[in-house]
């Protein structure tokens, strides 16, 4: 799909969940024959012409300037990060998104790794831009994916996707008691970072792989939301040690200054209230869960 569509197809999502009622829109009681905003009432709002609007959407207007996307975004209520989706998409549909590229392979940094075991006492992982886990801790093994091989992110072929383990994993979709809720988190990101690397085809294949398997995932997709996915407090329930309340925080990597490509690695740690009885269960979790093999470290600064 390029990057014109892309566009397009967020504008005219976006544009059919809003209710003219919450932007003070009369609507005198008539029928709509479709939900939401009508294009003329969109592009008032933004104070663009109706014609320069409907081609934006239609993809046959590549050159909308920075304070005409924001001024669509304020009219579209869209949250920072959904402002900033906006911005890429325009820009891929300028530039193309090319023939698609190869991905390098993801390394856990030196730097990253030192943090990982410097967080031995909360759960943590590593995740490249797509999901895929790079590196856990064993505690961070333990609390997201006790029933897989603790060894996988040291073997780039069998790396867990944590998008794949929420969607098609049924251990993991029983972990969470609010699992719509940690579903749409995960599809949130993956359309922000979808927006970030439009030449990505791995990151296609990924999406096109969920939503063929996955209608609930496929559902999702469809509604074009864009989550940053930087703190979230979600209520597990984990087969050895039972529920727990957690605050996930993920702390990402942002591209270079001067604009070549980043890693995208992002540390996922999962903390608990002092002194609440989920911290109790965490440190239960600490005894119960298996020692870690010397052998299989699971960071390592030159993984492929």
């Amino acid at each position: 799909m390029n990057g014109k569509v892309r566009l397009g197809e967020f504008l005219q999502t976006r544009r059919s969940q809003l209710r003219p009622e919450d932007l003070g829109i009369p609507g005198y009681g008539e029928r709509r024959r479709v939900p939401g905003l009508r294009r003329e009432e969109l592009a008032s709002l933004a104070g663009v012409s109706v014609s320069y609007y409907t081609r934006l959407e239609q993809g046959q207007s590549l050159n909308a300037s920075p304070q005409v996307l924001d001024a669509i975004a304020r009219a579209l209520r869209l949250e920072e990060a959904e402002r900033l989706h906006l911005h890429n998409l325009a820009r891929s549909s300028v530039t193309g998104s090319g023939r698609g590229r190869r991905p390098a392979p993801e390394r856990v940094t030196e730097a990253t790794g030192q943090l990982l075991e410097a967080l031995a006492h909360v759960p943590a992982i590593v995740t490249g831009r797509r999901g895929d886990v790079l590196a856990w801790n064993r505690l961070g093994h333990a609390l997201f994916a006790g029933h897989l091989d603790p060894g996988a992110p040291d073997r780039p072929a069998e790396r867990p996707n944590m998008a794949r383990l929420v969607f098609l994993d049924a251990h993991t979709r029983d972990l969470y008691a609010d699992w719509p809720a940690k579903a749409r988190a995960v599809v949130g990101n993956l359309r922000l970072v979808a927006g970030r690397h439009p030449d990505d085809t791995a990151l296609h294949a990924l999406v096109g792989e969920l939503s063929a398997k996955s209608a609930d995932f496929a559902s999702m997709w469809a509604d074009h939301r864009v989550t940053a996915c930087a703190v979230a407090t979600y209520e597990m329930r984990h087969p050895l040690v039972g529920p727990l309340t957690v605050t996930q925080q993920t702390l990402s990597q942002g591209p270079d200054q001067d604009q070549r490509q980043s890693q995208g690695q992002s540390i996922v740690v999962a903390t608990t209230e002092a002194d609440s009885p989920s911290r109790t269960t965490l440190a239960l979790l600490a005894q119960v869960s298996p020692q870690r093999d010397p052998a299989r470290p699971g960071v390592r600064a030159a993984s492929g």
